[in-house]
């Protein structure tokens, strides 16, 4: 019943763009309507059940089996269906040469993006797909519980990180951290201490960093944890195909007061959220909001940033890490019961690092549900 409610909702949204059937490529759209992976082509028409063309593996169940997309044309003929005139397609995904491609096997269709589509019907999740959030939100709770006996005097964030990815492994991290867009290559999450935090990405995250290599420009350095500097874990719940966000801050050894007051603030914005955030909510106000209290308390300089600063503070997550909503200044989607989204005000306080927690809310009928249930204060290592 769970994957047929996503295949009519996905119908609906055929019917609704007027188009002809729509296709499906992504491991992720694919996972969220049938439950498996695989190379080839979901052929969804606007009623009926989906034809699966695949190259990889054979022999799928109900599966067609291909070698190239040229193939599909004759198989729909044998079953009297007409070519189609528009068809949906993940163009924001799919390589230029391969919807070529296709789009010549077919005749020369129109192709509509059906990437927002599916975005947008992702974003409204079903309870057996917010529990398996709740579920990665506990583990990953777990596992940030362990990270003050991790730390050990003279690591560099690289091994601190390693030891955290050890533990997240032992219970059943995935270890894929899936996004969507480009530029967007992360492995299990970021791990940011003193003033490598406030190193700006090309990738769009909230925060950046060096990376180890200018090949992955992103995260830990290489860095030594020295006394009176931070380090963040903004790590992936990813255990299981549905994750949870969640972000941490420690302090190594003495840091200075004015850490710990901006952290607090990021607390109280947290807070604010939890107690405020409806049906209904605004994403463009809860941006506003934060914004509004960074400078409130004379922090809106290093809000999400410094030498670079993000232009959001919160986002929508379920099979990806950043699905809609997004918490922008401009934005006009509202949250809507079932909902699941990340909210994660931060600040970057030069020569200490970077400050402030995020946590992951389930929007209900008369509110929302903070899931990552744990630690909040910044805790000293050593």
């Amino acid at each position: 019943m769970e994957f047929q409610n996503r295949l009519k909702a996905t119908q609906h949204a055929i019917i609704q763009q007027q188009a002809d059937a729509c296709i499906i490529t992504t491991a992720v759209n694919q996972f969220y309507l049938f439950g498996f992976i695989f190379d080839g082509y979901a052929y969804i028409l606007p009623d009926g059940e989906p034809l699966l063309f695949v190259k990889r593996p054979e022999k799928i169940e109900n599966g067609i089996t291909i070698r190239k997309p040229e193939q599909i044309p004759d198989f729909l003929r044998e079953r009297g269906l007409p070519l189609p005139k528009k068809v949906l397609v993940e163009a924001d995904k799919i390589t230029l040469n391969n919807a070529l491609r296709l789009q010549s096997a077919l005749e020369n269709p129109q192709f509509l993006n059906a990437s927002g589509m599916m975005r947008e019907i992702r974003s409204v999740k079903s309870e057996i797909e917010l529990n398996e959030m709740r579920k990665s939100a506990k583990i990953q709770a777990d596992v940030y519980n362990l990270i003050p006996l991790l730390y050990k005097k003279g690591m560099t964030d690289v091994l601190f990180q390693a030891a955290v990815e050890y533990e997240m492994r032992k219970r059943g991290s995935l270890g894929i951290f899936r996004a969507f867009g480009d530029n967007m290559d992360i492995f299990m999450g970021s791990v940011l201490a003193g003033d490598n935090a406030q190193e700006p990405s090309a990738y769009d995250f909230s925060m950046g960093g060096a990376g180890i290599s200018p090949y992955l420009p992103i995260g830990a350095s290489g860095v030594s944890l020295e006394d009176g500097m931070t380090i963040m874990f903004d790590m992936s719940g990813n255990y299981t195909p549905y994750q949870s966000d969640m972000t941490r801050t420690f302090a190594i050894g003495e840091v200075d007061k004015k850490a710990y007051d901006a952290h607090q603030v990021s607390i109280e914005m947290n807070a604010w959220v939890a107690e405020n955030a409806k049906p209904g909510t605004s994403c463009a106000d809860i941006y506003h909001y934060s914004l509004e209290t960074a400078k409130k308390y004379n922090l809106e300089a290093c809000f999400m940033g410094t030498k670079q600063q993000a232009k959001f503070v919160g986002h929508g997550i379920g099979l990806e890490i950043n699905e809609p909503p997004v918490m922008t200044p401009r934005s006009k989607e509202i949250l809507q019961p079932n909902m699941a989204f990340a909210y994660e005000p931060k600040f970057v306080l030069p020569r200490i690092g970077a400050v402030g927690i995020e946590n992951t809310f389930v929007v209900n009928e008369k509110g929302v549900e903070k899931i990552t249930i744990c630690e909040e204060r910044m805790i000293v290592l050593g």
